[in-house]
């Protein structure tokens, strides 16, 4: 995952019109999985204030964070007395404690049965593997077998791009539910952009590159990517 060019504050407040409500505090960095989180706070309208971790001084294996987060990943989402980590289990509740937003479909219903199914293919399925090809040294020792676990997960991603891209074909509507933006369209944007480097990227397929151009196009999304310090092309 890419960084960007300018190191962030270390803590950003955002008060939007709207909000008389609690302050959500995410702990992120740039690029990172934090940026799905991020991209719905900014979506709700509710008041939240960003804390950089830094990882170049390995800030999310600190204590202190690790008293967040024992596995010292990012991002946390802090909600009062409630500390939240793994990012797809953040947009659930963000989601589920927002509800007047609409960025999931209503409990009980198919709509809401898909949402979970491709939320929790994009966390375990298309997420997971994007950590091997990132990380491939966690499953191999020597520079032959590296290079051939990440050549193997960039084949797989490349199959998991192509159902992604046959589901917008078979919806044939703007977004990955449907009509309507939800959360997981937000989780699918951060994690076809960490395939920006790729010799096939996401943004080559034929329906997916329109489609992340909608997400980019979307205020909130604008406002996260400039935050993040994050250089164009964004995806």
């Amino acid at each position: 995952m890419s960084r960007p060019r300018g190191r962030p504050a270390a803590s950003v407040t955002i008060f939007p019109r709207s909000a008389k409500a609690r302050m959500l505090q995410l702990h992120y960095h740039p690029s990172n999985a934090s940026m799905a989180p991020h991209l719905l706070l900014e979506e709700l309208g509710a008041p939240f204030e960003l804390k950089f971790v830094d990882r170049a001084q390995r800030a999310h294996k600190a204590p202190d964070y690790l008293a967040l987060n024992p596995n010292g990943l990012i991002p946390v989402l802090v909600d009062g007395d409630l500390v939240l980590y793994e990012a797809a289990a953040i947009c659930l509740h963000l989601a589920d404690t927002h509800p007047q937003a609409g960025l999931a479909p209503a409990p009980g219903t198919p709509a809401r049965a898909h949402f979970y199914k491709w939320l929790v293919w994009l966390t375990n399925t298309l997420q997971a593997t994007l950590i091997v090809y990132f990380y491939p040294e966690r499953w191999a020792d020597s520079p032959q077998a590296v290079a051939q676990v990440k050549a193997h997960a960039e084949a797989k991603i490349g199959l998991m791009l192509d159902q992604l891209d046959a589901e917008l074909a078979r919806r044939g509507g703007r977004w990955l539910l449907g009509p309507a933006f939800s959360a997981v369209d937000a989780y699918a944007l951060m994690l076809c952009r960490w395939t920006r480097g790729f010799a096939r990227p996401a943004r080559d397929l034929p329906q997916l590159g329109p489609y992340l151009q909608r997400v980019l196009a979307r205020p909130a999304t604008q406002r996260v990517f400039e935050r993040e310090g994050l250089a164009q092309p964004w995806v």
